[in-house]
């Protein structure tokens, strides 16, 4: 049943003149004509739909052309992470549901465009630089742009446009207040890569307290999960983007997991190319004990962390007696998935950095190969 569809879209997408493309576009397309009623309760229905007119799964493939071919990416900022397939596979663990198809498609352009500028602080930016762009992106104006060297320019443009892009779209949907919160929380995560930044330009190491304080922010689970909402339609309110704005138990949760084991996994190749002390050496430098020690001290954290996480997702939903708001199920569904899929990416390596066999075994699983039947 998969297989069709997937075949579909080859000939949607290519246009091509050839007949023998032809003739098959003709056949596939009064093939899946003939599935719409029969799929109609099949989460399959969603790429047959969208394989019949101007799909919404084609924003994949018009960002990775946006980025990657128009501005170039690979080659103009060759620092930074090509991962928009791996991405999108990340995205698919958040929400896999055919309704949530437009917030798939928001979450993975700002994603993709979050991890440039996370590698312009981590790897290619020098202080001075950052100093200017940190002001660019609080300042939230292409009036910026002008201060900014070359390679920032492109990054800097295209978060602007992404996010004017998404706040167009909020807007016809009426749902214009939403892209405030989204922003404020582009702006807190890059106030907190400053912070790192800042304190390698010094050579200073913080505390663990310190660093895990600023840390919990630039692990970007709470900016994340606040874009996770935006394209999810009327389920989610703006009391929930309040919630998520306001630090509740199960965000700091979700995000002592996400730091810890993107720490753990990552820090040897981090200190290797020039980057702030991770939670590893800031744990051993404070308490005079081995990368050993300090990993299984996190490791039991991590534990923990997930007791909170499930503990705080199981909560009743908001209702007149709770003492604090809390979202409906569809919605704290959000921040428990991006933190499973968190636990799969980094459990052993940072496969998302580094992509070995765990990684495209995830992606081959997700977006190519069918789940068995029997």
């Amino acid at each position: 049943m998969y297989y069709p569809c997937l075949l579909s879209m080859k000939p949607l997408i290519s246009g091509s003149a050839e007949i023998i493309l032809d003739h098959a576009l003709d056949f596939i397309r009064n093939y899946l004509e003939s599935l719409q009623c029969e799929l109609s309760s099949n989460p399959i229905a969603e790429l047959v739909n969208h394989a019949l007119m101007q799909p919404n799964w084609r924003g994949i493939p018009r960002l990775e052309a946006r980025w990657w071919k128009e501005l170039d990416f690979a080659s103009k900022l060759p620092f930074a992470r090509d991962r928009i397939v791996e991405s999108y596979s990340w995205i698919l663990g958040v929400y896999f549901e055919p309704e949530y198809g437009p917030a798939r498609k928001i979450m993975t352009k700002v994603m993709a465009i979050t991890s440039v500028v996370d590698d312009i602080y981590d790897a290619y930016g020098t202080y001075k630089e950052l100093v200017i762009f940190t002001e660019a992106i609080e300042r939230w104006n292409i009036g910026c742009i002008k201060q900014l060297p070359d390679y920032m320019k492109i990054c800097y443009q295209t978060l602007l446009d992404v996010f004017e892009e998404i706040e167009e779209e909020m807007a016809n949907e009426g749902r214009s207040y939403r892209i405030y919160y989204a922003k404020e929380g582009m702006k807190l995560l890059a106030r907190a890569y400053f912070v790192e930044a800042k304190w390698l330009h010094e050579g200073y190491t913080p505390t663990i307290e310190e660093y895990m304080q600023n840390g919990l922010i630039t692990c970007g689970y709470t900016t994340l999960t606040i874009i996770s909402f935006l394209g999810m339609g009327d389920i989610v309110t703006k009391e929930d983007f309040d919630w998520a704005s306001n630090d509740p138990e199960i965000l700091k949760a979700a995000s002592i997991i996400c730091r810890l084991r993107d720490d753990i996994v990552g820090h040897k190749f981090e200190q290797e190319r020039g980057h702030v002390a991770s939670a590893v050496e800031c744990y051993m430098k404070q308490h005079g004990v081995t990368e050993q020690n300090a990993c299984e001290k996190f490791y039991g954290q991590i534990e923990d962390a997930w007791k909170v996480l499930n503990q705080q997702f199981y909560k009743p939903s908001n209702s007149s007696a709770a003492a604090k708001y809390v979202p409906c199920k569809a919605v704290l569904l959000r921040v428990l998935n991006l933190a499973r899929v968190i636990d799969v990416v980094y459990k052993h390596n940072d496969e998302y950095t580094h992509v070995g066999e765990a990684m495209r075994s995830y992606v081959n699983s997700l977006l190519i190969e069918p789940v068995p039947n029997e």
